[in-house]
């Protein structure tokens, strides 16, 4: 199975995709009601998804740290709250009119709010975003998703396991004090957290992180808050040179087991259930691509970023990948419904894959229009590039709003 995820993995590259739609199309082949059923390995693959969730969100929290939330977290409120009203509701309103009840309503609500930072972050570098003018604005609203997560999964979590309203209410407050608790920490305290993990050797090193990690998680599991969440809050607390080190320990073994916890998604969902929310994946995916590129294009406005810079950061919004995934994977392991599962991993599939698809076709499209644009603007009143500074020679006619924000991009 590893060896089949790195043929895949290899075809994928040479695509020019991300690997996950055909990590989800393996698990499906060999899933249930696949091609060829898997009848081993369960348990392995059942332990390896549940150390893939807790990798991907502990590498996520490491690529960030407590000062650069709160921050973050400021700055960009009122677009972060644009991208969870737009982007939530069509998820929710889809599974309120189809009958399936609140807690699938919120499960999907999750599934369509968040972007995959994963793969946007690969098309930011793949391109050569990273260094334009909007690549903070959709920088800063992955990490208010990533916050608001941290909220989410635990009520989500306590509405599954269908707790009153009692216990509900205490299990939310449990999860809120934890994040409010870690995050003072590691404000104040980081330096000790880091003193305790901190180590010359690299073996020691990523034992210390990933066992810290999977005892915070299983400590949050018992809470009934998402182990998901406290990895990521383990990942906020370290910082600096030690977070990078850790995350280049980490990410091989986070590939291998994130690849596992796709596939066994995959192996979750019965092929044949697809094609009857296919029409309704399609059509989810086709208004949910129009919100994100809305969010981006809000966002990046109140930015003062100019026309072509606001459409890549809508565009750079539209994948999704990993995290919902995981929503979705704790939705189908507790009943919510039936048609949630192979709902959002048609949803993913097509996001996934068309997201940096249409970034690649989107870019030659906005140069075009950007020169043409350019081209009919006398010169004394042309606006200033959404890239890179201008030369010397050319100074910007204009003060560009929002521009000291690129060394920050550069070093996230």
């Amino acid at each position: 199975m590893i060896l089949g995820l790195g043929v895949i993995g290899a075809l994928a590259l040479r695509v020019g995709i991300s690997p996950i739609p055909l990590y989800l199309i393996a698990g499906l082949a060999f899933g249930t009601g696949g091609v060829l059923p898997l009848a081993t390995s369960e348990e392995f693959i059942s332990i390896g998804a549940e150390i893939g969730v807790i990798l991907l969100l502990l590498t996520l929290g490491l690529e960030y740290n407590a000062d650069e939330l709160v921050t973050s977290l400021r700055s960009n409120l009122r677009g972060g709250l644009v991208d969870l009203v737009l982007n939530a509701a069509p998820g929710a309103i889809i599974a309120l009119l189809l009958g399936w009840g609140p807690v699938a309503a919120v499960a999907m609500a999750g599934v369509t709010y968040a972007t995959s930072s994963g793969i946007t972050a690969k098309v930011l570098s793949d391109l050569g975003w990273i260094g334009n003018r909007e690549t903070p604005v959709v920088l800063s609203l992955l990490v208010f998703e990533d916050l608001t997560m941290a909220v989410y999964l635990p009520v989500l979590t306590a509405m599954l396991a269908g707790l009153s309203l009692l216990n509900g209410a205490v299990t939310v407050a449990i999860a809120l004090a934890t994040v409010t608790v870690v995050l003072v920490v590691a404000l104040k305290f980081g330096r000790f957290i880091e003193a305790f993990v901190s180590s010359p050797n690299s073996e020691v090193l990523l034992l210390k992180v990933f066992g810290l990690a999977l005892l915070v998680a299983g400590v949050a599991q018992e809470l009934q808050v998402s182990a998901a969440v406290g990895a990521f809050l383990v990942g906020i607390a370290l910082s600096g040179e030690l977070a990078h080190e850790a995350r280049a320990l980490l990410t091989p073994l986070r590939d291998l087991f994130a690849a596992v916890f796709f596939i066994f998604f995959g192996l979750q969902t019965d092929p044949s259930a697809i094609p009857p929310v296919a029409g309704l994946a399609v059509l989810l995916a086709v208004i949910s691509m129009v919100t994100k590129v809305l969010t981006g294009v809000y966002a990046a406005r109140r930015a003062g970023i100019h026309h072509s810079g606001r459409i890549r950061a809508g565009i750079a919004l539209v994948p999704r990948g990993e995290f919902n995934i995981v929503i979705a994977g704790l939705a189908v392991a507790a009943g919510a419904h039936p048609h949630l599962g192979p709902l959002a991993a048609t949803y993913v599939l097509i996001l996934a894959a068309f997201g940096p698809l249409a970034a690649r076709v989107i870019e030659p499209l906005v140069e075009a229009a950007t020169a043409r644009r350019d081209r009919n603007v006398p010169r004394a009143e042309e606006p200033a590039a959404d890239g890179a500074a201008e030369p010397p020679a050319e100074p910007p006619v204009e003060p560009q709003p929002g521009r000291q924000a690129e060394p920050q991009a550069e070093s996230t």
